[in-house]
């Protein structure tokens, strides 16, 4: 008889776009094909390289046809029956739901893991120790998140309520969980903070493949009916032309309506605590603070260093150019300099880039995209 882990398949969901990354992350290059921590590898690299060695059986990653090449040149290890390309965004149910469906299709007793390809996480011996826990609540029958510790009252993420022991063995930290709540208002989250039962919903999930499905099909049977066609023919000559006939028939929908809120409700999910590190690096500020945190620098520079010139400045400045750039007397700038497009605002305005991308899009400049 296997044992959970030698059950368990790893899949990285490699969407969206990052619009408030702009200009450095854009349509063609998404922010989880670049390395925002000045370390040399990308988002999506160092996602892979933290599962593998969870793996039975190597890593699935799912993403859109636009982004093939630059997937494949970065894990060259990627067999390619292991890579999902969408044809089109169907949003986060279809992209999870079908590499469950093919994983079962091939192994009835997978449990899944399926882990975002954009965040950033250490130690990485802590994260698999939590990930192991997952594996083996999972085991028990549970659709399994891995909460995050908030640090403040953020309305960007989904929280859960986990209450008492879940009392699964190898899994002494699994809790069950009793709410699973989209994001709230900054007052109802600050109700939750001060309450200390909540955690962040880091969009991580552990499951048994069929216990996914099992949802999906309760919940979004249309969904359920179109991946499992398809997961049908994963392994066969029709791929393509069943993804092609099938996949833009897909209703869109989030995993968390389609699977993890009903299964919260009926009981079926439990939630491991994140022992660890974890930013989904979401704007410059955060990217600021991640590499300022590590380096222990004012200002930070990702790129070529000489290029920069600065005095009494602190922030970030991306030098994606070979122009020569100068700050001075400014107290955490955000610049980014890239070939056709130049970004300057400070850290506490970083979210609103998301606001230029927009008025691009009104303006039909989507070149710049």
């Amino acid at each position: 008889m296997r044992t959970p882990l030698e059950r368990f398949y790893p899949l990285i969901p490699a969407g969206g776009v990052g619009s408030r990354l702009w200009p450095l992350s854009r349509a063609v290059e998404p922010k989880f094909l670049l390395d925002l921590t000045g370390t040399g590898s990308s988002l999506l690299r160092a996602t892979y390289d933290r599962l593998v060695d969870l793996a039975t059986d190597g890593v699935m990653v799912i993403t859109g046809e636009a982004h093939a090449n630059a997937v494949t040149q970065q894990l060259r290890e990627l067999r390619g029956s292991d890579l999902v390309l969408e044809p089109s965004p169907r949003d986060s149910a279809a992209a999870i739901g079908l590499a469950s469906a093919i994983l079962y299709q091939r192994d009835p007793e997978a449990i899944i893991g399926s882990f975002a390809a954009d965040h950033v996480i250490d130690p990485v011996e802590d994260f698999q120790a939590v990930v192991r826990e997952a594996i083996a609540a999972a085991a028990t029958g549970k659709v399994v998140t891995i909460g995050i510790e908030p640090t403040e009252p953020s309305t960007a993420f989904g929280y859960i309520k986990a209450s008492k022991s879940l009392g699964a063995k190898d899994a002494p930290h699994a809790l069950a969980v009793e709410e699973f709540v989209e994001k709230p208002d900054t007052q109802t989250a600050s109700a939750y903070l001060a309450t200390g039962d909540y955690t962040w919903n880091a969009g991580m999930f552990v499951a048994p493949a069929q216990l996914m499905l099992k949802h999906i099909e309760a919940n979004e049977p249309e969904l359920y009916a179109g991946i499992m066609q398809i997961a049908g023919a994963w392994d066969t000559p029709e791929r393509d032309a069943t993804m092609n006939r099938v996949w833009d028939t897909l209703p869109k929908t989030a995993i968390d309506y389609a699977v993890a809120e009903p299964a919260a409700a009926a009981g079926d999910v439990a939630m491991v605590p994140g022992s660890f590190s974890w930013d989904d690096v979401g704007d410059f500020d955060a990217v600021a603070r991640l590499n300022i945190e590590k380096t222990g620098d004012d200002l930070f520079v990702l790129g070529d260093k000489n290029n920069v010139i600065t005095e009494d400045s602190t922030g970030i400045i991306v030098n994606n150019t070979h122009r020569k750039i100068s700050v001075i007397g400014i107290s955490d700038v955000v610049i980014v300099d890239t070939a056709d497009a130049l970004l300057v605002t400070v850290r506490d305005d970083a979210q609103s880039v998301k606001n230029t991308v927009a008025k691009l899009k009104e303006q039909g400049l989507n070149n710049l995209l």
